[in-house]
């Protein structure tokens, strides 16, 4: 099960889950502290901007991002939860969620997998870059891309409900 929470929400998520394993998606500069019962090594933090397009300044989410973040994924045993977050719960965390749904679960609809995200959390906006690059790298010839943008954007939110996507519908 992945677990999506913002920033604020990250030590009672892994706390009520009982996850051992935490993915950050923060900008420069974002703290978080790694809860107690998350070892080190079953903590990825990748540091990246929420932008879909480059911007002087800001580092936009790459290759070398979505492959750590598969490699991460692809390492999880799933005998416990996964916790996703970013600092809102918002569009690098959904998309993240829906990239290790997808990689996981490989004959997974991506159009169902897109409109299970948006039922648990009307307020999910998959950051588009993420998408795009995880769509290339799991050679899904546009389906994740197109499956994204059918269910739009979410509703306005300063941060998001949390909430958790299984990985096999």
């Amino acid at each position: 099960m992945i677990h999506v929470c913002s920033l604020s929400k990250v030590e009672e998520t892994v706390a009520k889950t009982g996850a051992e394993r935490l993915l950050s998606l923060l900008a420069v500069g974002t703290e978080v502290t790694r809860p107690a019962s998350i070892i080190r090594e079953n903590h990825l933090h990748l540091v990246m901007h929420d932008i879909a397009v480059a911007q002087d300044g800001m580092t936009m989410p790459g290759e070398t991002h979505v492959r750590n973040l598969l490699d991460f994924a692809r390492q999880w045993d799933r005998a416990s939860p996964l916790v996703v977050h970013c600092y809102a719960g918002i569009s690098r965390s959904t998309a993240s969620a829906y990239i290790i749904a997808a990689a996981l679960a490989p004959k997974r609809d991506e159009v169902e997998l897109a409109e299970t995200l948006r039922a648990l959390s009307p307020t999910a906006t998959p950051n588009p870059r993420l998408i795009a690059v995880a769509d290339a790298l799991l050679a899904r010839n546009g389906r994740m891309i197109h499956a994204i943008q059918a269910i739009g954007r979410g509703a306005d939110a300063f941060e998001g409900t949390p909430f958790a996507l299984k990985i096999d519908g």
